[in-house]
């Protein structure tokens, strides 16, 4: 079951979602949190001071153990949730319209369209220096309905995707009747 139904002669084009690095970057400190409980037995005793205790930190007794699985427990579902928005969270373009998808909760999904034929101007947004050495950015979609625009943030080759957008827009216009 898609979230949209393709329309007769309608098939996908692109999907696009925000870049990989961003995702992995939101993906860092729950790595963190989760070898954070068996890294500071090992640092503790480096420091003096807090050397005594490192013996919290050995997960010997029951308790400790079940801390431990909560505290991964809880690192596994925030780092879950997160690779569940990168990948339900997309932008998919089709030869009629562009389909934004955004998943803002595990149960709560918007999902809007926009047909070509109603699109008046895609333009790109590249700001920063990692932004340029990765190249990613931006596409702002302006419409020429009530909507005013479609904004997707952070998607890998944001020019590429922007010339196929109008590309279809350019077909759409002119295979319309005048």
């Amino acid at each position: 079951m898609r979230e949209f139904e393709l329309q007769p002669g309608e098939h996908e084009v692109l999907v696009a979602r925000k870049h990989w690095l961003l995702f992995a970057a939101e993906l860092l400190p729950y790595a963190i949190m989760a070898v954070l409980p068996f890294a500071i037995p090992k640092l503790l005793p480096l420091v003096p001071a807090t050397a005594p205790y490192s013996s919290f930190f050995e997960y010997h007794s029951t308790v400790a153990r079940a801390a431990l699985g909560v505290w991964l427990l809880i690192a596994w579902t925030m780092a879950w949730s997160t690779f569940t928005r990168y990948y339900l969270n997309a932008w998919i373009l089709t030869n009629m319209r562009i389909v934004a998808i955004k998943q803002r909760g595990y149960f709560n999904r918007e999902v809007s369209s926009l047909f070509l034929s109603r699109v008046q101007d895609a333009t790109t947004d590249v700001t920063g220096v990692l932004e340029s050495l990765l190249n990613m950015g931006d596409i702002t979609v302006q419409s020429a309905g009530a909507e005013d625009e479609f904004h997707m943030q952070n998607i890998p080759r944001p020019e590429q995707v922007r010339n196929i957008i109008l590309k279809y827009v350019g077909e759409k216009t002119v295979a319309a009747p005048v």
